[in-house]
């Protein structure tokens, strides 16, 4: 045995709870942890940026517990800062600290709903020598047991079986928390059994196949607007499902929430009694078993709004209007639409991978860029779509694909998964550094900047023209009859080559304007064993209202099916 360096410690702890990856951005005296980690076959991955880097995962270093107050270099308060945002969050304040800290922090991020811990490693603790009584024993194994799993309440269990079965517009609406639970399997039969619509949440997708005749994701609003029983499984009642409130959803709905967290219970419109806390996987389990010789059967009665005819007309005409979106050709000279842009990028990709294969990643962000590739891209397999979630955070992207393909790739023995991402130009410019991340690391992300030149929009349809703009603006010439002279608040450099970033690093760049350069580009991109940035130009949405469709009144009628 030798005396243990507080690096050491926090590296062989690390290592014996099964971290086989860790992300950061070194500095003294970080770089020692990250060194003795590599030392002990853990996977180091540098970020350049602390705000990217922060999306794969959180463990930092602070000033010395010595200087605490005194204004000591990168001095500050981040237990208090980020306790309201995490699990757990705390300030390692000796050696003897170190090992049950990181190993609390670990487990508290996957026990209950999981979510982010923190802790910090004060300077002195990282570089300082243990008591001859906290010494580096030998390697152990102490992995973090699976989280223990509860079912429901039988009497919950009962109120929601009566619910259910006495339904004229039952809804199944399935969440993240699904995918996280891994209960896909007992949700398909709990839609094959019941025969009940369902309808996914962005990152629920592929929990049920979106391919399965059932998914009312084309009819989102009427679905919402006239169930009457709404069985929410591990899905927030938030800004995402418009907080299940009218005149969204109906006022005479009965909101059956599964969530693993008691205090979601009850939440918004979500009614406490109804609620059912518990696992997704146990909790569907027990109702399939209640539910054994039910099946939803739609009522012809007008009375009962003939729900299944609602949402058959809804999703033909929502389906047809994006299908024309979607397949109208770009005219020679014009730029291309957000919907031909994706439609251009699914074919090729399909025919590359089919979807039905599950292999590919899709990850995703920005305001147009996000709202419009849900819909366009459908998922067959959970857990393999990522984007800006519940708090709607611009610049996750980058790390997120890192992130992703450590996840799938790196060290799983499962088939390589292609990581593919769908930015805005807006939010790719947040972490866009994070590129030659990628290509000192050789991931092979294929990333598409859908460029509109502006955030939400752009103000040009021509250089030249956007060099007027500029010009005003620098001159401050804002007088006009319009009183919108000169760039706008949400300008863009117009046409930014963002695909240079790709080839400055030694990967490969595509700028786009037509379909056969966006075809041929995506095929190179996604048999490229390096990175590869698809500029892709598309329209400027002049005289278009500024807006996130997702939200509130702004919401259109749905997601198609494509």
């Amino acid at each position: 045995m030798a005396v243990a360096t507080g690096a050491q410690l926090i590296a062989r702890t690390l290592h014996d709870l099964g971290v086989t990856v860790i992300f950061g951005i070194v500095g003294i005296p970080v770089v020692e942890i990250a060194e003795e980690a590599i030392n002990l076959g853990i996977r180091f991955v540098a970020f350049r940026n602390e705000q990217a880097c922060s999306y794969a995962a959180i463990l930092a270093g602070s000033a010395e517990t010595s200087g605490v107050t005194k204004g000591a270099f990168q001095e500050m308060d981040a237990v208090s800062f980020l306790t309201p945002h995490t699990k757990f969050a705390v300030r390692t304040t000796s050696l003897d600290f170190v090992n049950g800290a990181i190993k609390n922090a670990y487990r508290t991020c996957w026990y209950g709903r999981p979510g982010p811990t923190f802790v910090d490693l004060p300077a002195d603790i990282i570089q300082g020598k243990s008591a001859p009584s906290v010494r580096l024993l030998a390697p152990e194994t102490t992995l973090v047991a699976a989280p223990p799993k509860t079912a429901g309440d039988p009497a919950s269990i009962a109120k929601a079986v009566g619910l259910l079965r006495t339904a004229r517009a039952p809804l199944l609406i399935i969440g993240k928390g699904a995918a996280y639970a891994r209960a896909e399997s007992g949700i398909c039969r709990l839609v094959e059994q019941t025969q009940v619509p369902f309808l996914p949440t962005p990152m629920g997708k592929g929990v049920v196949p979106d391919s399965h005749p059932l998914n009312a994701s084309s009819a989102r609003s009427t679905a919402l607007k006239h169930a009457d029983v709404v069985l929410v499984l591990g899905a927030r009642l938030n800004w995402i499902l418009h907080f299940g409130e009218p005149p969204k959803w109906s006022p005479r709905a009965k909101i059956i929430q599964v969530d693993i967290c008691a205090e979601e219970i009850g939440r918004n419109a979500g009614t406490a009694e109804l609620g059912i806390i518990g696992d997704v996987g146990l909790v569907v389990d027990q109702l399939l078993a209640s539910l054994s010789n039910w099946r939803y059967a739609p009522s012809s009665s007008p009375t009962d709004g003939q729900f299944s005819s609602l949402l058959a007309e809804s999703a033909k005409k929502n389906e047809t209007k994006a299908q024309k979106a979607a397949l109208l050709p770009t005219s020679p000279g014009s730029p291309l639409t957000y919907q031909r842009a994706f439609h251009v990028i699914k074919t090729t990709l399909n025919s590359l991978a089919p979807f039905e294969d599950g292999n590919i990643v899709y990850i995703s962000e920005g305001a147009n860029t996000m709202d419009i590739s849900r819909s366009a891209f459908p998922l067959n397999h959970p857990r393999q779509r990522l984007d800006a979630g519940t708090y709607a955070t611009m610049g996750v992207g980058m790390g997120y694909i890192v992130a992703a393909h450590e996840a799938y790739n790196a060290t799983s023995n499962d088939k390589k998964k292609k990581i593919i991402a769908l930015e805005g130009d807006s939010a790719f410019g947040f972490s866009a550094m994070e590129i030659e991340t990628m290509a000192r690391y050789r991931i092979p992300a294929l990333i598409y900047v859908i460029n509109n030149s502006g955030i939400y929009h752009g103000d040009s349809t021509s250089h030249d023209a956007w060099t007027t703009l500029q010009d005003q603006t620098i001159a401050n010439d804002t007088k006009s009859d319009d009183g919108k002279k000169g760039l706008r608040s949400t300008s863009l450099l117009y046409e930014m080559r963002y695909e240079m970033l790709a080839q400055m690093c030694g990967g490969k760049g595509f700028f786009v304007r037509n379909e056969q350069e966006l075809e041929n580009a995506t095929r190179a991109g996604f048999e490229s064993d390096t990175i590869t940035v698809v500029n892709v130009i598309v329209e400027p949405g002049i005289g278009k209202k500024i807006g996130f469709a997702w939200q509130g009144d702004a919401g259109k009628e749905g997601t198609a099916k494509l």
